[in-house]
Formats: structure tokens, C-alpha cells, sequence
């Protein structure tokens, strides 16, 4: 009889790997932190948020996972097949979340940290972090891949020495980086012991990334989803020229930059559908200085050195990163990708950007000053007070940081001559844009109060004014 109950148990493990089943794994934490962050001993949560959480009731905590996880294959646009198992992994997880329960939305999400940059750089928490925390998200953090890892170790080999996701240096490649993701999900949506959203219960969980994230995640959502069918939606920032299968059990949305667009999404193109969505932002980079802000300090706070500090100065164009708000496109996905689960009601589509090619070569058509055409234009691009482009030039990672380089005074006075129109003009787009769903109303509300605010269509009364101030100082004895 024992013999009979012990196959059954070896067929039952057999069948959960064959099916791509997800197990639980073993958490331990929260990771105490002890030490103020930018402390030399570095006892504390690599990249802990500078952000004041405690203001807005939010709490961050830090945790290990650890298992064994699955190899997989994952071919193209299609189902993958799972390699081996057992492989042991240990890796890090860190979760921001409401202190108090009635502050959560119901909304997890759970973010593939980039590595791009040999550490883990948490973009769409950067990029999207307010909206998160004032809208009542939880925000996980995943420490996926093996760049990630080794930084961490190298931050403090005391708090982080024991984490590997290579199975001791036998699996390369970040072949184990799929099932490691999954099995975070699983300990949210599934706690064991340890329940690393202290009680709080989703209703979705959502996977988001961003660049090299997003494209390791359309992975994930063609070939290791249908399998392990954990996640109830993926946002893909900038998915580095993806396609996505057709066939999908979950909503799957891609958002791109100009700049994607510009060097190969174009060509990447797929037409919406019931699951999946595509929009593209005119005047944008493929990361700007709204996330530029949030992460270069702590960059030089928990590294000690920033690329794009150190490259700046070489670029073409010196004022990096676009000010168009990639957030508030990001802050409206995230509230209709909630929507589109639970009423299975596709969000709005969006008119791609304008773009013609010229044998290999994508062409983005532009206007008068310069902007690109199509896509979603907010106001920062429809009336626009600078020119935002996509794409810079200069050495490194110099051209996916675009460049912002304001207009002069005679352009501005020439485009709205009188403060009235530029706020009506502002107005008129905004309002449009929040119709279409591109928006939310407290960032529509927030972009007229700053053009009803701004000196644009007064320069010449102002500057006019100055000029009799200085002329009464120079004339005064």
C-alpha cells in the first residue's frame, strides 16, 4: 500500500512539472534593515526608495525566495515546453505597499527589475511611482536575473551572499529567470507562512516591465504563461520590438516610446484585438528625466557612479531625457487594465505614430517644430513650449535618452501670442486626451492648472516690465 501511495505521489510531482504547474516557494522576512540608507556598511535594501513612503502610508519590506525552478524552451510566438527542473534558486523579492488595508486598490503589481545596466533598476516604479502610491497599488520588485545578483552581492555580500539564480553557476543565460518569476507570483497570489503583503488580498496581479524587462516578459506571455497561467494581465513598456502571439488567455498591452517606435517597433507592429492592446507616445524617449529624477540618486547613493551623469555632457543634445509625462499614459493603462479584466472591456485604441521607411531605415514624419506625428500627443507636443525628440545622439545609452531643448522667447511669443489662447489651445487637447481615456482627470486638472500658471503668451508684457525695472535702477542715483 505504501508502495502504491509513493507512485502516486511520483506521478502527481511528474504531471505538476509536465503541466508547468507553479510551486510555492519557501519565503523568508521581511530583511531587516537597520542601516540608514547610504550608510557605508550597506545594511539596508539595495535601491530602498527615497521616496517618503510613511507620508503616504506605505510601507517597504524586503524578502528571499528561494525553490528550485524549470528550464524552459520558448520558441517564438508559441507554447514553450519546460527543458529540466529542480534547479535550486535564491533570490530577493521587494514589496511597497499600504500600511492599512482600506488604502489597497486591489491591484498588485509585480515588476521584472532591468538589468540593463548590470543592477536592478525598478523603471515602471520610476517611472509610474506616484500614481502607485497615491491610487493605493502594492508595487513588487523581482530580482529575476543573474546581473541583478551579482550587483546585490557587490552592494553587500553580508546581506545578499546567498542568493544565486544560476544553480551554482551550472545554468546561464537567465534560463531560470521564467520559473523564479512565476513562483513570486504564486508566494503573492498563494502566500504560504510568510505573507509578504502582510494580509492585504488582490484582486489582480498584474506583471509589468520595461525595455529589456518587457521583452523577457513577451517571452514569458507567449511561451511560459499558457503554461503556469498565474498572472491576470502584463503591461510591456518598450518591449525592444516584440511580437506578441494571437492567441491569449489574459489581457497583454504594449506602450512605446517615440524612440521604440522609431528604432524597430514600427516594423514590430500587431493590430489590437479583444486581448491585446497597442499604444505609441509621441515626443517621448525611451527613458526621460521624469525617471532620470527617481533613479540617478539612487544610483550614486548605492553604486557610487550614474552613466548618464558621466555621458551627459558628450551627448548631442546636453538636456537629456524627454519631459513629455510617460506616467500619465502609464497611470491610465493601469487603472483600464483593471477595468478590462473584470468587465472584459478592451481599453481605447490609439492612432499610431506617423512613420515611412526608407529602405531599412524607419522615418518619423514631423511638424514645423519638429514633433513627431501620430501616436498620442499630449499637450506638451500638441502646444508645445520645447521640442521633445526621441532620439539623441552621442556615445553609450546616449540615444535612448532623447533630448528636451526649450523653445526661445521669439518662438513662444510667435506661437501664442496672448496667455488666453495658449490655456485654451492647452485646454482643448487635454480635455480631448481625457476623453479618449489617454489621461486621468487629476493629471488633465494638473496639466491646464500648469499652462493657466505659466508665463507663456505674457513674455513680452513681463519682459517689458523688467526692462522699466531696470531702466528706474539704472537711472536711480
Amino acid at each position: 500500500m505504501r508502495k502504491l501511495a509513493y507512485s502516486v505521489l511520483i506521478l502527481f510531482a511528474l504531471a505538476a512539472v509536465a503541466s508547468g504547474a507553479v510551486p510555492n516557494p519557501v519565503v523568508t522576512g521581511p530583511v531587516a534593515s537597520p542601516g540608514i540608507p547610504g550608510a557605508a556598511a550597506h545594511n539596508y535594501t539595495f535601491f530602498a526608495t527615497n521616496h517618503d513612503l510613511a507620508v503616504h502610508g506605505y510601507i517597504e519590506e524586503e524578502f528571499f525566495i528561494e525553490g528550485t525552478a524549470n528550464q524552459y524552451n520558448t520558441p517564438a510566438q508559441t507554447t514553450g515546453t519546460i527543458i529540466d527542473g529542480n534547479h535550486p534558486y535564491k533570490t530577493r523579492v521587494v514589496v511597497r505597499r499600504p500600511a492599512d488595508a482600506k488604502r489597497f486598490n486591489g491591484t498588485v503589481l509585480v515588476e521584472w527589475d532591468n538589468v540593463t545596466n548590470n543592477f536592478d533598476a525598478e523603471n515602471m516604479w520610476f517611472f509610474a511611482w506616484e500614481h502607485m502610491i497615491s491610487d493605493g497599488y502594492i508595487w513588487v520588485g523581482v530580482s529575476a536575473q543573474n546581473a541583478g545578483i551579482t550587483a546585490l552581492k557587490k552592494f553587500s555580500n553580508d546581506r545578499y551572499g546567498t542568493l544565486d539564480v544560476t544553480h551554482g553557476g551550472t545554468v546561464m543565460g537567465d534560463r531560470l529567470s521564467f520559473d523564479i518569476f512565476s513562483q513570486a507570483g504564486q508566494a503573492i497570489k498563494n502566500p504560504g507562512s510568510v505573507d509578504m503583503l502582510g494580509g492585504l488580498k488582490p484582486r489582480h496581479t498584474f506583471a509589468i516591465g520595461e525595455s529589456q524587462s518587457a521583452s523577457r516578459l513577451s517571452t514569458y506571455v507567449n511561451s511560459v504563461n499558457p503554461l503556469a497561467k498565474l498572472y491576470d494581465g502584463f503591461i510591456l513598456l518598450s518591449s525592444l520590438n516584440q511580437k506578441i502571439r494571437t492567441a491569449l488567455n489574459v489581457p497583454v498591452w504594449k506602450i512605446s516610446t517615440e524612440f521604440d517606435v522609431n528604432t524597430g517597433e514600427a516594423n514590430a507592429r500587431q493590430p489590437d484585438s479583444d486581448m491585446f492592446r497597442s499604444w505609441e507616445i509621441a515626443g517621448t524617449s525611451h527613458v526621460d528625466h521624469h525617471l532620470r529624477q527617481s533613479r540617478e540618486p539612487l544610483e550614486l547613493r548605492d553604486i557610487g557612479t550614474s552613466s548618464e551623469a558621466a555621458f551627459a555632457p558628450t551627448w548631442g543634445v546636453p538636456t537629456v531625457g524627454t519631459r513629455v509625462p510617460v506616467q500619465y499614459i502609464l497611470a491610465s493603462a493601469l487603472e483600464l487594465l483593471a477595468k478590462w479584466v473584470e468587465k472584459k472591456t478592451p481599453p481605447p485604441a490609439a492612432p499610431p505614430l506617423t512613420t515611412t521607411a526608407n529602405g531599412n531605415q524607419i522615418v518619423m514624419s514631423r511638424d514645423a517644430n519638429g514633433l513627431a506625428l501620430g501616436g498620442i500627443r499630449l499637450s506638451d507636443v500638441a502646444v508645445p513650449t520645447a521640442l521633445n525628440n526621441g532620439t539623441n545622439t552621442g556615445p553609450g545609452s546616449c540615444a535612448r535618452w532623447g533630448y528636451y531643448k526649450p523653445f526661445d522667447i521669439a518662438t513662444l511669443n510667435r506661437l501664442y501670442p496672448t496667455h488666453a489662447g495658449y490655456v485654451s489651445a492647452v485646454e482643448k487637447v487635454t480635455n480631448e486626451n481625457l476623453r479618449a481615456g489617454f489621461i486621468l482627470k487629476a493629471d488633465a486638472e494638473r496639466t491646464i492648472q500648469e499652462a493657466r500658471d505659466s508665463a507663456i503668451g505674457r513674455l513680452d508684457s513681463l519682459d517689458s516690465q523688467r526692462g522699466r525695472a531696470l531702466s528706474v535702477f539704472d537711472r536711480a542715483p
